[in-house]
């Protein structure tokens, strides 16, 4: 069964096991879960309604169909939230159902949830209000005096209880008298009006309180509700002291002077009221809007305890019944498990009331199992241990302890220490240094010392600890030491000796704690002890009471050395301090100064005065340059490629996603979109099971992220049996770029293994670049994520030096670089003569020249085109000049290159050196080129289009996440590649093996093999791969012809004459040499 924590959550929970419950054994636990939800909370207003309205619905229903119940029309308010019917029980169920459901324990039912709520000032009437409607019902259909007489004794206790809605309740009991007790209507309102004074006096004094928190509720706004419950909280507890004092006072002088004492409540006549109002303040605080903050349950904790401590002091104080603390701490330690302070007075309160070890032992599990104990730090964790250890010491301690206690004492000690300094260095890593105030460790060695009597053990602890700066320079530590030195020195007399030795003086030796006097002087020998002024003093005073002349004189010494360093130390702290607080006086006296100069020089300047207009034509000028700045950047905006504006506009997932937990195993996608449908459009939902296959997670993302934050209003609620968790999908997803190219989803996974469980990881589309290489990683949790972003900047695999941020898609940086800001001059018509060199002594005339490449073919030979780079923009400009221009008699094209990120295709080729490579894709040059420029290969014959044909095959149906390096992974396993080009476009690629044996090796090994989960890779032909187009299955090829004997001629294409032919080229073409035409 799930186990829900707080009144929002069992009502959500119930509500979905009371929607399922169809027969009489569903409904009984049903019941049941009521009864637990009320054990968890017992001052929920809103589960007891919810309970007494169904279990009055149990009870009207299983009556019989031929003699209706007391109230029909209050059975059908009553079921209306329930979609049972009476229609739906079996005679058998019905029986049985009057028993379980009667009408006296339906009543009953609603009077202790009255008793339960009737102190909430602010809304006891809406239990009360619908509590009286039923009984005025059944009184309307019976019409008895005993009924009349029930009802007239609730209204008189109602109206004796604060409550905002007192003037309507009593505009009820009048009616209900004029109707059924007319004749004794005078006397009951003269009662009624002297009873409730008190009442009406104690509402008063809390109106203001009241009336603040309802204009926050209206308001909406959770904050203020917040901070004005605490301030009501703060003055209540202020009432119910002075109740308690007077109460006391009281008891005190009844006593003096031997019976009871009339006291008249001239000034505070709700004093007898203040404590049971404060309970049920307490008891709206704790079951609303405050009922996760460990700080009021602390507050609770503490109030509790000093009225159970009155009580029993003054037995005659006016308190209903107050909560057993055990119950009380078991609820605390459910709605706060984080708050150390709460686990450890559980503990203490389990050790009060004689619980045995393996129960307090049970507290101690439940508080390491819980994942939140560490949520602000060692704090909490130290809270409880110390709790913990101190339980096992005063164990261990006990005259009537069992005989093991001891050795149980100091095994749970040690465990307790090496699990705190575990649970510190999985948090901080080596940061962790230990508690400041050696708490765990202070109770083992007073274990040791007192117990087993172990003094050079505790020494050792001692002197183990002062090794550790944290507490190496803190005096507090070395005053702790020094003390307890002493009272080791104390406790032990000096052993008397039979013959003891004389002096040649004749006076006898004094015995001195040397050892205390050693731990003092160690003190002063840290450097940084934080507060060495106090150490000196005791030293000194020490070295008088106990020490010899020799020794004091060293103290002195010691002492008049050690101040000159403190004073020094002093002074540079002091100088150190005032530097930054002239630099913080000055920080913040420059805006103001700033401020007061532009005010004055306004002020003196007169709008028609010659400097006015001067700097009005400075600031003009200064408004135009930044105008035209403006422009120009909106002119470099509105040019840049349609992917790269994509990119700025795309959907924003790190600020519209959710991340949802603990979903049912067999959750499927389609229920997960209708149960999240109502909070706004759902773009997508990525679904994962968990490892341990109990649940299942999935992460949502919305249209917007106001959709987003509507979701997460169904944290905590149920969905089925399964108590949802609904956190914001912010600060899990980590942009991860600068990986190796092959890397994949395990290779990304071992990775960032370390760090955390990874949910999902996204690769981009590379249908328009095939060149991005990153991902984004969606972590199960933000410290996940964060540990992967200490990943930035590690080198991988000794050359890849990894990026790993946070994703926020609102700072996204800008392109950089000669390309992106304007720096690159594109140069044609370069001729192959020409080296680097000359093109940088011809553009280093407009500037400075930063590199120079030429383009060249695989025999390494000049293409005809250079990129030439200037340091500034403005240099590149100039450069424009040389366009036309003659150069090596050819005429070179200059201009600027034009910041592209539109790469559909990637083309990766094989050994440059290798002979059987095919032509360039442009087709610029018809014959392979060897490595060493301007010599041809004339040795090795070029390859036909038939035997390139014959070596080339297509890889289809690849997804468009995939790059063109893991892709050469995965065919080069088959023999050597000359070239491989991805056509994201067709999802395929096209591969040129080194042979044709090596192709067809391939073509049959990929097919069918998966290169992801769901995509399984086809090969083909290349003109299978040109038929389709990304994320698309190729067409249907057209029905073959069947096969005759004889096959039909081919279509042979003839030159038409008249018409030139285009050059052919490109991948799996070759120019071949025209042939003369041989005479016929």
């Amino acid at each position: 069964m799930a186990n829900p924590v707080g009144e929002d959550s069992w009502i959500a929970y119930i509500d979905e096991q009371r929607r399922h419950a169809a027969d009489l054994e569903a409904r009984v636990k049903v019941v049941e879960l009521f009864k637990a939800a009320l054990a968890d909370e017992p001052a929920g207003l809103r589960l007891w309604l919810a309970y007494c309205e169904y279990f009055w619905s149990l009870f009207t229903e299983c009556q019989s169909p031929s003699a209706p119940p007391a109230s029909t029309s209050t059975a059908t308010v009553a079921s209306s939230s329930s979609s049972s019917s009476s229609s739906s029980w079996t005679d058998d169920e019905r029986q049985l159902g009057r028993d379980l459901f009667s009408f006296d324990a339906a009543l009953s039912l609603w009077s202790d949830g009255y008793d339960a709520t009737k102190f909430r000032i602010a809304d006891s009437h809406l239990f009360w209000d619908r509590w009286v409607a039923i009984e005025l019902e059944q009184l309307a259909r019976t019409r008895t005096p005993s009924g009349v007489k029930r009802i007239s004794h609730l209204f008189r206790d109602r109206l004796q209880v604060p409550h905002t809605t007192w003037d309507q309740t009593s505009q009820m009991f009048s009616e209900f008298l004029t109707t059924y007790n007319n004749a004794a209507y005078e006397q009951e309102f003269q009662d009624v009006t002297r009873t409730a004074r008190d009442a009406k006096a104690a509402y008063e004094l809390r109106e203001a309180h009241e009336l603040d928190l309802a204009r926050a509720q209206r308001a909406a706004d959770l904050d203020a509700e917040k901070a004005k419950m605490r301030q009501y909280l703060d003055w209540e507890m202020a009432q119910t002291t002075q109740a308690i004092a007077a109460a006391t006072a009281t008891a005190t002088t009844s006593a003096a002077q031997g019976g009871p004492h009339r006291h008249h409540h001239h000034h505070h006549r709700n004093e007898a009221l203040a404590l049971p109002l404060g309970l049920g303040l307490y008891g709206r605080a704790l079951t609303g809007i405050l009922a996760f903050d460990d700080d009021i349950w602390n507050n609770c904790a503490v109030y509790l305890s000093n009225l159970h401590r009155q009580v029993k002091a003054c037995p005659s104080l006016y308190t209903p019944l107050l909560p057993n603390m055990l119950d009380f701490f078991q609820r605390a330690t459910k709605h706060c498990p984080w708050s150390g302070p709460l686990w450890s007075r559980y503990i203490l309160t389990a050790e009060d009331a004689g619980w045995s070890f393996h129960n307090v032992e049970s507290i101690k599990h439940a508080a390491t199992n819980t994942k939140a104990l560490d949520k602000d730090g060692m704090t909490g964790v130290l809270d409880m241990y110390t709790a913990w250890c101190g339980f096992l010491k005063r164990t261990a301690m006990d005259p009537n302890a069992p005989e093991d206690a001891a050795d149980v004492a100091e095994v749970g000690l040690l465990a307790a220490l090496e699990d705190v300094d575990l649970w510190g260095r999985r948090l901080y890593k080596d940061a962790y240094q230990g508690d400041p105030n050696f708490r765990l460790e202070r109770i083992l060695i007073q274990y040791l010392t007192e117990v087993k009597g172990d003094i050079d053990g505790a020494r050792n602890h001692w002197d183990r600890m002062s090794r550790h700066s944290l507490l190496a320079n803190s005096y507090d530590f070395w005053l702790n030491y020094y003390l307890w030195e002493m009272v080791v020195y104390a406790s032990r007399p000096k052993a008397p000796s039979p013959t003891p030795p004389t002096p040649s003086t004749g006076a006898k030796t004094a015995r001195s704690p040397t050892l205390a006097t050693g731990v003092l002087q160690h003190a002063l020998a840290q450097k940084a002890l934080d507060w060495p002024e106090r150490v000196m003093e005791v030293y000194l005073q020490h070295c008088n009471d106990y020490e010899q002349p020799d020794a004091l004189h060293y103290a002195l010494d010691t002492v008049h050395k050690t101040r000159r360093i403190v004073a020094k130390r002093r002074e540079r702290e002091n100088a150190a301090a005032a530097a930054t607080y002239a630099t913080q006086t000055q920080t913040q006296a420059e805006p103001a100064a700033n401020d007061s100069i532009m005010k004055s020089t306004q002020d003196a300047e007169a709008p028609g005065s010659p400097s006015s207009s001067k700097r009005k034509r400075a600031e003009i000028a200064e408004d135009v340059g930044e105008a035209t700045s403006k422009r120009a950047k909106s002119n470099d905006t509105h040019g840049q490629d349609p992917e790269s504006q994509e990119s700025k506009s795309k959907r924003d997932r790190e600020n519209t996603s959710v991340m949802v937990t603990n979903l049912p195993t067999d959750v499927t996608l389609t229920a997960v979109r209708r149960y999240f449908k109502e909070y706004g459009h759902i773009n997508n939902v990525i679904l994962c099971k968990e490892a341990d296959n109990k649940s299942s997670s999935a992460l949502i993302e919305f249209r917007s992220s106001e959709d987003a934050d509507s979701a997460i209003l169904r944290d905590q609620k149920y969905f089925n049996q399964s108590q949802l968790s609904v956190k914001p999908g912010t600060r899990l997803i980590v942009y991860v770029s600068n990986f190796p190219p092959t890397a994949d989803d395990s290779y990304i996974h071992r990775l960032f293994d370390h760090c955390g469980e990874i949910f999902s990881i996204r690769w981009p589309s590379i249908k328009f670049n095939t060149h991005r290489r990153f991902c984004y990683i969606s972590f199960r949790t933000s410290d996940a994520a964060y540990q992967a972003t200490l990943l930035d900047g590690t080198l991988v695999e000794g050359k890849y030096r990894l990026q790993s941020k946070f994703s926020d898609p609102s700072h996204k940086k800008d392109r950089e670089g000669a390309l992106a800001e304007g720096r690159e001059l594109r140069v044609k018509g370069v001729h192959h003569a020409t080296q680097e060199n000359d093109l940088r002594s011809i553009f280093g005339k407009y500037g400075k020249v930063v590199t120079v490449r030429l383009l060249t073919n695989l025999g390494g030979q000049s293409v005809g085109t250079a990129f030439v780079v200037f340091e500034t923009k403005e240099q590149a400009e100039a450069a424009l000049q040389l366009d036309k221009t003659k150069f090596k008699s050819q005429l070179l094209e200059v201009e600027l290159c034009k910041d592209t990120n539109f790469r559909p295709t990637a083309t990766s080729r094989g050994d440059h050196g290798s002979s059987t490579s095919s032509p360039a894709p442009s087709g610029e040059y018809d014959t392979p080129m060897s490595n060493e420029p301007g010599d041809v290969q004339q040795n090795k014959q070029a390859p036909t289009p038939a035997e390139i044909q014959a070596r080339t095959m297509a890889i289809l149906n690849i997804p468009d996440t995939i790059n063109d390096a893991r892709i050469r992974v995965l065919a080069e396993k088959h023999g050597p590649i000359v070239k491989l080009v991805l056509r994201p476009d067709h999802a395929g690629a096209i591969v040129e093996y080194a042979d044709a044996s090596a192709a067809g090796r391939a073509a049959l090994n990929l097919e069918g093999s998966e290169i992801e989960p769901g995509h399984k890779l086809r090969t083909g032909s290349v003109k299978e791969l040109f038929g389709q187009k990304s994320g698309r299955q190729p067409e249907a090829e057209a029905p073959k012809p069947p096969k005759t004997w004889m096959p039909p001629p081919r279509a042979v294409r003839r030159p038409v004459l008249g018409r030139g032919g285009t050059r052919r080229g490109g991948l799996g073409f070759v120019a071949v040499a025209k042939k003369d035409k041989e005479p016929k």
